[in-house]
């Protein structure tokens, strides 16, 4: 399986996409590690895993999902994670 890569454009500070990052995945109980520049995270949605890793650049959260059940696309990750980032 081949990992989904997007970017995620952000205004402001990092450390307030970062804290909201954290949050949203440790409130479903999931695994957050690192800093406002880079880390990885793992958290199981519905009885799926989703782990990946993370690094910000300028106003772009980059992400880079390495774990993800094959029936759901990148394209759906990259979309409940804009909407839950915004």
């Amino acid at each position: 399986m081949s990992a989904c890569e997007f970017n995620v454009p952000f205004t402001g500070d990092a450390s307030v996409v970062y804290n909201k990052a954290k949050s949203v995945i440790e409130s479903q109980g999931g695994a957050f590690e690192g800093n406002t520049e880079s880390g990885t995270f793992d958290v199981t949605v519905f009885g799926n895993r989703i782990a990946g890793n993370y690094s910000v650049v300028g106003q772009q959260l980059q992400l880079v999902i390495h774990t993800k059940p094959f029936m759901i696309p990148c394209s759906m990750i990259e979309s409940v994670l804009v909407k839950q980032l915004s």
